[in-house]
């Protein structure tokens, strides 16, 4: 079984488990397979590093091997290098990357794919190039069809509730059965069921799970609750 032990400034694994994952050297589609498998991939979005580094912290020990670094942190491509040179049975992607140069940093930092609030043909074509998973964000049919057709790997459907959340996504995916389709926004307990029923590879979870003000008063065991329920009701 892995036992995580934390420090100040990193983790690393206090034992060394033959059969833990490692993420370290991963093909396009060995990261693709790990995302679809595991189907919840948690938004990091915090103020600062410390928080960000928490809140991966507890949700890896929790049972989370999927996550997605926020460039709205600050020195956000720093938190992916130290996390990807010291924990390598983590998948660590970037998200909110706007552009290829950013995508370029994060990839060089150690990020496995790369995720984006909006479409932006550059960037997509930019990990194509450089055989990284893509997932940029789009909400209408015409978008979701456009950014497919321009090489996304994954199409992130954002923000998924504002157009009706679960049954969006299903709506979606009966004239586009072919996209991969990961809807942000709205995801919850009580919903994840229906968007993954909904046809969704995976969905990525922000604030409901990662809650910025349990992590600054100390309650992280109100994140780790949490986690397992989510950890639970994809199973």
């Amino acid at each position: 079984m892995r036992v995580l032990r934390f420090g100040k400034n990193n983790f690393t694994n206090a034992s060394k488990d033959a059969c833990a994952p490692v993420f370290l050297e991963m093909e396009k589609t060995e990261v693709l397979q790990i995302i679809e498998a595991k189907k919840l991939v948690p938004v990091i979005r915090t103020s600062n590093l410390d928080e960000a580094r928490t809140a991966v912290e507890v949700l890896a020990l929790a049972g989370f091997e999927v996550f997605e670094i926020t460039l709205t942190i600050p020195n956000a491509t720093e938190l992916i290098r130290e996390l990807s040179e010291k924990h390598s049975d983590i998948l660590l992607g970037a998200g909110t990357v706007l552009n290829a140069e950013q995508a370029k940093n994060c990839i060089e930092s150690g990020a496995k794919f790369i995720v984006s609030p909006a479409f932006d043909l550059e960037t997509v074509k930019f990990c194509n190039a450089e055989n990284i998973a893509v997932m940029p964000g789009a909400l209408t049919p015409t978008e979701v069809f456009s950014a497919w057709k321009s090489g996304a790997d994954v199409v992130k459907v954002f923000p998924s509730d504002a157009l009706g959340g679960a049954k969006y996504v299903k709506t979606l995916k009966s004239v586009f059965p072919h996209i991969k389709i990961m809807p942000t926004g709205g995801v919850s307990l009580e919903t994840i069921a229906d968007f993954l029923k909904s046809g969704a590879i995976a969905v990525g979870v922000g604030t409901d799970l990662v809650d910025v003000k349990a992590i600054r008063e100390g309650n992280l065991e109100l994140i780790a609750e949490k986690s397992r329920k989510y950890l639970e009701a994809v199973r």
